[in-house]
């Protein structure tokens, strides 16, 4: 402990009395140390600063020590040696530590602790609770985070804790094996504070929570098994005020006796199932509870109707309905409810206008989200609102074409997404100052214009790290400089020119997204990557940078996304890319690198999803050790000079094998241990340019629905293996403009679903396989300018294709090319003459039934797609975001 104490102590002068050091505390009287209160604390203005270490058992020296804390810290297990020794303790807490071992045993020598905290510190799983039974002075109990899967009887030990006040068992993987009920003989009376969040509890957990009808004050089930409808048992739960039940399975709608809970100041039924109108539910909380509810929170639910009477719940400080089905207009009357700090009716299908009316009494409102609605927000261009906002999210509302002036008044903004909002005007210059308090500020997909100022004054309050979306507007100019401790940097979809400089200034530890693409920017990558080891994503596709690829790159150990797309990169790969060993999406396509394809990207980046290195200057041999990638679900090497034969060990691409859930492939936003950077969206989305059925799409949310193989334009020679035939989910295969040779392989048939292929331009020779006629999903084929000869096979899908897929293979005959093969012509005989002559009536007959066997039969198809797209859900994503348009975007109208 000297290192502890010299850690706390100040001058010379304070280390003659230990009683001044920082966290120890001594008896007024005795002078005797009683406390010891360790627990990190930010000692600069960023940054956590934990003690770490072993703990000497000097500590038990201190026989007067009843209050010991030392919480989140890097402490090892060595105080676990001594720990039950501590025989005075009233108050120890251990939480947020990185012990090893698990919770020992000898803290039952604590019969004196009245409050014990071991939350979030024991990775080991716990097997044995029996200890808890010796502490009967136990008052407050936190486990949370201990892996108590194991433990069978942990419900009835906790409920014979007589003094027990607060239980937190969250996140412990429990399950509820009831005990009988003669253990609730000596269950606390006082149990208060109950929260069991994050568990596998079911219903049958209440039978037991009754037991403390007259206790409860506070419930936390949220993140359960629990089913069926909300119970009516918790009415008789007097003293209840905050009852949480979100993220579970509940269906139905609110007890009408939930009415009459008079304390209840908190209900949340977020994430469930609940279903019906909005106003039926909370119709069923009229009475006493209208008057005492506060916070009030219904997301992620079915509830459907409109916003009527919400007003009636005077007392109401939050109200959260977002990511239901509402509909209709938000009543003026909203603004009766002068207590609102929160109001949330986001991802809902409201509609109308929304006026200063609205807000004229929400003076206390400090956190606003109207987004993904169809409001179109109309105020007085004097208009000062009442409320000083510290969150707008007014995404995908109408706030244009002007800016809104209004934004003017809120000083006090720390996450602003007004993104989608229709906005097509100058950005004016008093918006910039409100940057300083910025966390987040999100003004994406607008059409605003000029120049952005220098951002390098904003410095984010408290110990978070500030986020900017700019994309996809019509800014212009140099980049600007960017706070040093950004976290996210998505500047795409722009017009800024000129280098990209700017970006070494921020520093490594915080930065996460960086996103230029598809600007203007010049110059060379900057060889400032080093120490950045927070980056997970780099894109700066779709500009025109030049220069090598800087070694420093290979420094990103957390980057999952690399995207130099369509610049003018040359040279080699910089070795040092194989130390990214977490990248996921990697696109170095269309700039003039060159060399080898370097084999340690199949050895090195085993977690890779997309690999396209299309238009380029590589060359030598496609490496075998590519086929290591089992994750690659798209690989793209077309348009480049590579030669040799294509490998046979193609089939080890397990993600092309084998039939998985639909896949997006992003990045996670994520928070900072240090500070909890604020982002408005959940996800990062890649977007790529994928060849799909003869022309260039870019893909974006559905890219991960793909598999795709890519190798046209290159100089490939040899037959195409059969191994490729083991691809089963393999959709797209493109081997045009190449040497290939042989005949095309009879086991292509068995790449049930493909739906492009094209082997046109090679040197294939023989017939075209008849197994091509089970790729019931073919829907584009191109085998023309080769040496294939005699019939095209007969079946629907191949005579569905226009002579164009055939064209240049003068011995192919048959439909549908015009070259008829032998035998075709040969005239009808004189007996079937005859039969067509005297029989007209049979073929009419005939032609009846052909036509009613057509209708049944496009029945019977129609309905089995309809019941293909209900069961299954990636036809059924694909097929209705084809319909809606945004499933691909057509960058090239031009063939192969």
């Amino acid at each position: 402990m000297n290192m502890v104490f010299f850690l706390l102590g100040g001058g010379e002068e304070e280390k003659r009395d230990c009683c001044n050091w920082r966290g120890v505390g001594c008896d007024n009287i005795t002078g005797h140390v009683n406390s010891l209160n360790l627990h990190s604390s930010p000692l600069y203005e960023h940054y956590f600063t934990p003690l770490a270490g072993k703990v000497s058992d000097s500590l038990l020296e201190l026989q007067h020590l009843n209050y010991l804390d030392l919480s989140l810290n890097n402490f090892d297990e060595s105080i676990m040696h001594f720990i039950g020794s501590l025989s005075s303790l009233r108050y120890l807490n251990l939480s947020y530590n990185l012990f090893t071992v698990t919770i020992p045993y000898q803290l039952k020598n604590l019969s004196r602790l009245q409050s014990l905290d071991l939350s979030y510190s024991f990775d080991a799983s716990v097997e044995n609770l029996g200890w808890l039974s010796h502490l009967s002075c136990l008052e407050h109990l936190d486990l949370s985070g201990s892996n108590l899967s194991e433990v069978n009887d942990w419900l009835q030990l906790v409920t014979n804790l007589p003094r027990l006040k607060d239980l937190r068992l969250n996140q412990c993987s429990l399950t509820d094996r009831i005990p009988s009920p003669l253990s609730f003989m000596y269950s606390s009376k006082f149990l208060a504070f109950l929260h069991l969040s994050n568990n596998n509890l079911s219903s049958a957990i209440y039978p037991w929570l009754y037991n403390f009808s007259n206790s409860l004050v506070d419930l936390d089930l949220s993140g359960n098994q629990l089913q069926g409808l909300v119970p009516d048992g918790f009415r008789n739960m007097g003293a209840l005020t905050n009852l949480v039940l979100s993220r579970n399975q509940l269906e139905g709608g609110i007890p009408r006796s939930f009415g009459e809970m008079c304390g209840l100041h908190t209900l949340d039924l977020c994430h469930n199932n609940l279903t019906g109108k909005l106003s039926d539910l909370t119709r069923n909380l009229y009475g006493r509870t209208e008057s005492s509810l506060e916070i009030l929170r219904l997301c992620q639910n079915q509830l459907h109707g409109s916003l009527t009477d919400i007003d009636r719940f005077s007392s109401l400080r939050e109200l959260d309905i977002s990511n239901n089905q509402l509909n209709g207009s938000i009543p003026e009357s909203i603004g009766f409810l002068s207590k609102l700090d929160c109001l949330d009716v986001s991802f809902n299908s409201l509609q109308g206008l929304v006026s200063g009316g609205h807000f004229s009494n929400l003076s206390k409102l400090k956190h606003l989200d109207l987004s993904s609605n169809s409001l179109v927000l109309r105020f007085k261009s004097d208009w000062d609102p009442a409320f000083q906002l510290n969150n707008i999210r007014l995404s995908s509302c109408h706030l244009g074409p002007c800016f809104p002036k209004w934004l003017r008044t809120q000083i006090n903004v720390r996450l602003l997404d007004i993104s989608s909002a229709n906005i097509s005007d100058i950005v004016p210059n008093w918006f910039w100052n409100l940057l300083p308090k910025l966390v987040f500020l999100n003004l994406s997909h607008n059409l605003m214009r000029g120049s952005l100022p220098d951002f390098s004054s904003v410095d984010a309050v408290d110990d978070t790290f500030p986020g900017f979306d700019l994309s996809f507007n019509r800014f212009e100019g140099l980049l600007p400089a960017f706070p040093c401790n950004t976290a996210s940097l998505i500047l795409s979809n722009n017009l800024f020119s000129g280098p990209i400089s700017h970006i070494c200034n921020i520093a490594g530890e915080t930065l996460s997204f960086l996103d230029l693409s598809d600007n203007l920017l010049t110059g060379q990558l900057p060889n400032c990557f080093m120490n950045r080891s927070t980056l997970a994503v780099l894109n700066l596709a779709n500009n025109n940078l030049s220069g090598e690829i800087p070694s420093s790159v290979g420094s990103l150990f957390s980057l999952q996304t690399l995207s130099l797309n369509n610049n003018s990169l040359y040279g080699e790969l910089p070795m040092s890319l194989k130390n990214c060993t977490m990248l996921k999406f990697l696109d170095l396509g269309r700039n003039q690198l060159s060399g080898e394809i370097p084999a340690w990207i199949g050895e090195s980046l085993s977690s890779l999803m997309f690999l396209s290195l299309q238009s380029n200057e590589f060359n030598g041999s496609i490496p075998l050790h590519l086929c290591q990638l089992t994750n690659l679900r798209i690989l793209d090497l077309s348009q480049n000079t590579i030669s040799g034969a294509i490998p046979k060990c193609l089939n080890n691409l397990t993600a092309m094998v084998l039939k998985e859930a639909e896949t997006i492939i992003y990045n996670l936003y994520f928070s900072s241990i240090r500070g909890g950077a604020i982002f408005s969206g959940r996800y990062y989305i890649n977007k790529a340019r994928v060849r799909w059925k003869g022309r260039d799409y870019e893909y974006e949310r559905y890219l991960g629905l793909l598999r795709v193989i890519d190798f046209a334009g290159n100089n490939l020679s040899g037959e195409i293996p059969d191994e490729i035939s083991g691809l089963n989910e393999l959709v797209a295969l493109n081997l045009s403009r190449n040497n290939l040779t042989g005949v095309v392989p009879q086991t292509i048939g068995l790449l049930k679903s493909l739906e492009s292929l094209d082997l046109s331009g090679n040197q294939f020779s023989g017939a075209i396989p008849d197994t091509m006629c089970d790729l019931t999903f073919l829907s584009y084929l191109n085998l023309s300018y080769n040496n294939l000869s005699g019939k095209i096979p007969s079946s629907t899908q191949l005579q569905s294709f226009n002579a164009s897929s055939f064209k240049g293979n003068p011995a192919l005959c048959g439909l549908p090319v015009t070259h008829k093969c032998l035998g075709d012509d040969l005239p009808g005989t004189p007996l079937m003459n005859g039969v067509i002559q005297d029989n007209q009536e049979t073929v009419h007959e005939f032609r009846d039934w052909f036509y009613t066997g057509m209708e049944n039969g496009f029945c019977v198809f129609f309905c089995g797609l309809s019941g293909a797209l209900l069961l299954i859900r990636s036809w059924r994503h694909a097929y209705f975001q084809f319909l809606d348009g945004s499933w691909v975007c057509s960058l090239d109208t031009g063939s192969s």
